[in-house]
């Protein structure tokens, strides 16, 4: 009996220790979620086609179907999303009904809230300083973050994120150049401290992004490597946002491109809006 009663004495601990881990990592979520979302501009400039005039055609056609003029630039976005996450492989993708909550902030962050609806539930969140989910809320099957690896990986997502869903993020300057690859391709290259990112995006006649492609730091392979491997995202359902035209449909996943392409993510925006701050 006594034995009995210490092993549940150490489930209770080890439960207890479980949910206030949880508790801690939500609140985590809270302070970054603030911090990226206090971020967005008071008294944002607004868009003139003069911003973009220097930049290559692709460019230029990219950003005059993305803001229309006089639309205010606001580089954070809060994004909320439905649709399927594969745990599994290409071959055997087990994909999970889920529903997201994201803020986007690049070049400065972002935080993904996640939780899947079928089978062992996993909850939990992605974002420029960590990766952390758990199945039942409880119990961690993902951890990761603190190091250079994780925050070059990071960076890439919530770069390429911003071609879709933030393109006031993208404006030329200082840290943020464009070139053209093709007829119908620019490349965006974004820098913050020690990480830069180049991220491809192909566009149609009317400036619509297609394509969003990037060579990605990631250790999502068989070998539990970090080495570069494509990664890229279809878009489309382009509808109107507070001056905006953005894509409400996306597909994306590792080895873009390759046979072994695996489109781990798809997903339809149920709302996307661009808080403004209050002075």
């Amino acid at each position: 009996m006594k034995f009995l009663i210490l092993i549940l004495i150490g489930l209770m601990v080890v439960v207890l220790g479980l949910a206030g881990l949880a508790v801690r990592d939500r609140r985590a979520d809270r302070v970054e979620w603030l911090r990226l979302t206090a971020l967005q501009p008071e008294a944002p400039p607004v868009f003139t086609p003069e911003m973009v005039a220097d930049l290559p055609e692709p460019a230029r056609r990219y950003f005059a179907h993305a803001m229309r003029p006089g639309t205010p630039l606001l580089p954070v976005a809060d994004i909320v999303m439905q649709g399927r996450f594969g745990l599994g492989t290409r071959n055997d993708p087990r994909y999970q009904p889920m529903t997201a909550h994201q803020v986007l902030a690049a070049p400065e962050g972002f935080v993904w809230a996640m939780k899947t609806t079928g089978g062992m539930p996993v909850t939990g969140s992605d974002s420029g300083l960590w990766t952390r989910f758990r199945i039942f809320g409880l119990i961690p099957v993902a951890r990761a973050g603190g190091d250079v690896d994780h925050a070059r990986s990071a960076f890439g997502r919530y770069v390429s994120e911003a071609v879709i869903w933030t393109p006031a993020a993208l404006l030329p300057g200082p840290d943020v150049s464009w070139e053209a690859v093709g007829d119908d391709t620019a490349r965006v290259t974004v820098r913050r401290g020690n990480l830069t990112q180049a991220v491809d995006v192909t566009i149609d006649a009317e400036g619509r992004p297609t394509t969003v492609t990037f060579e990605r730091w990631t250790n999502a392979n068989p070998d539990k490597i970090y080495r570069i491997q494509p990664f890229g995202a279809v878009v489309s359902d382009f509808r109107e946002v507070d001056g905006y035209r953005l894509p409400f449909h996306a597909e994306a996943g590792n080895m873009f491109g390759t046979d072994d392409y695996f489109p781990f993510f798809i997903a339809d925006l149920t709302d996307i809006r661009f808080p403004v701050r209050q002075r």
